[in-house]
């Protein structure tokens, strides 16, 4: 069935136009008649226009009557549809990690959460999502890789005045969507200027060597609790999670004389190590030294004083006993210091005149020998058997000089000399 066809939609109808309910309407012949209907309210006789106003002889044609209640039927559709698809424009989604915030022209009315939502359409109502769980990163220093460095925001000024290439990266959420969106006009390039001023100071309050070394972990720690503080007063509705340093040295053009620097440092490092490894191996053994010769001199003073305060005891104890029987105490004192006296040498006294075998005894040889042989079971750690006739001699002396040897066989031959003058 072609589009063309002037019956199209209209068969079955009586000669009046009017149509039964079964068949659709004829769209060619509605709008044939809407045109017409218009040209004949726009295109009635005017005044001055060939004669009077009343249609006669001056017209185009026969007037057509105005159909006010089909024009206005249509275009309340028209104007339904038109309500109806800006009222529908109200609805939007708010993902699970999104925030909805509603605008009433242009200023913030409440917030929405996740869901299907709706508002009053524009430009009564307007609204935007955003994204509060996502972690944004930002890169001062470099960008996408180390190796990427941006100079003017790597180089840094140290408390000692020496100048580092320090990069690092800044994480952060969103904490408040409403300071985040009206509060700053650009939140991310304050981010960025937060973060620069930030490291910047804390880099600029500490030595070069601490900020390399043994402090990163304390300089982003203090970066980060300084953002932070500094966001919270610009009410920015940011949340610093994280300060990372990437990469910290010196400048590339003074790179091989700091490598230097670091290694006498470390060997300085190294040698003051040996060195208190040394102190600490000899100051322990020369202090427990010095604690036992003071160990050992106060027990000889201890020994002594003990020794002084027994003879004089002693002594009061023997004066006593002599008081009471001068003679006895004077005889017992003489024969014990005569003992003492003669257990302590090796001499042997002899009476020449008497005739006596012990002249042909090597006295001073057995005693040596009894000596030697006590000694040597001592030394052995054990106790050995002494002969018989070692036992029968006391041990006078460890030890016999030389001299007193070759003195006592002198003597002895002298003896026997004089013995065979006096037979002859």
């Amino acid at each position: 069935m072609s589009l063309n066809d002037p019956q199209w939609g209209n068969r079955g109808n009586d000669g009046g136009g009017k149509r039964p309910n079964q068949g659709p309407p004829d769209l060619e012949q509605l709008w044939r008649d809407l045109n017409r209907r218009l040209s004949s309210i726009f295109d009635r006789k005017r005044p001055g226009r060939g004669g009077s106003g009343d249609g006669d002889g001056g017209g185009d044609g026969p007037p057509i009557q105005f159909n006010s209640k089909f024009l206005g039927g249509g275009i309340g559709l028209l104007l339904a549809l038109v309500v109806v698809v800006w009222l529908a424009s109200g609805f939007y989604i708010v993902d699970a990690s999104q925030v909805g915030l509603v605008l009433q022209f242009g200023r913030y009315k409440e917030s929405t959460d996740p869901g299907l939502r709706w508002r009053l359409p524009y430009p009564i109502q307007s609204h935007e999502l955003v994204n509060v769980s996502g972690v944004r990163t930002l890169e001062i220093g470099y960008r996408g890789s180390e190796k990427n460095k941006v100079l003017k925001e790597a180089l840094m000024l140290t408390d000692d005045e020496n100048i580092i290439n320090i990069q690092f990266a800044v994480q952060y959420i969103l904490k408040d969507p409403v300071d985040y969106v009206f509060a700053n006009r650009h939140p991310d390039d304050t981010v960025m200027q937060v973060a620069e001023t930030a490291i910047r100071e804390v880099v600029g309050k500490n030595k070069m060597d601490f900020v390399l070394y043994e402090g990163r972990d304390t300089v982003a720690a203090n970066a980060s609790k300084l953002m932070q503080d500094i966001l919270d007063r610009y009410k920015t509705g940011i949340l610093i999670s994280k300060v990372t340093m990437q990469n910290a040295q010196p400048p590339e053009q003074v790179q091989a004389a700091f490598d230097d620097a670091v290694k006498a440092s470390q060997d300085r490092e190294r040698q003051k190590n040996e060195g208190q490894a040394y102190a600490n191996d000899v100051v322990p053994k020369a202090r427990g030294t010095a604690a036992r010769l003071i160990e050992e001199s106060e027990g000889y003073k201890k020994r002594v004083i003990a020794t002084a305060e027994g003879d004089a005891s002693r002594f009061k104890q023997i004066l006593t006993e002599y008081a009471k029987a001068p003679e006895v105490t004077r005889s017992r004192m003489y024969l014990d210091t005569m003992q003492q006296v003669y257990s302590n040498t090796s001499k042997v006294l002899i009476d020449t005149k008497g005739q006596s075998n012990l002249l042909y005894l090597p006295l001073d040889k057995l005693m040596q020998a009894a000596g030697a042989a006590t000694a040597a079971p001592a030394a052995a750690g054990g106790i050995a058997e002494v002969p018989a006739a070692a036992r029968s001699t006391p041990a006078l002396s460890n030890e016999v000089p030389p001299q007193v040897v070759e003195k006592n066989e002198a003597r002895s031959r002298e003896t026997l000399r004089q013995r065979d003058r006096e037979a002859r």
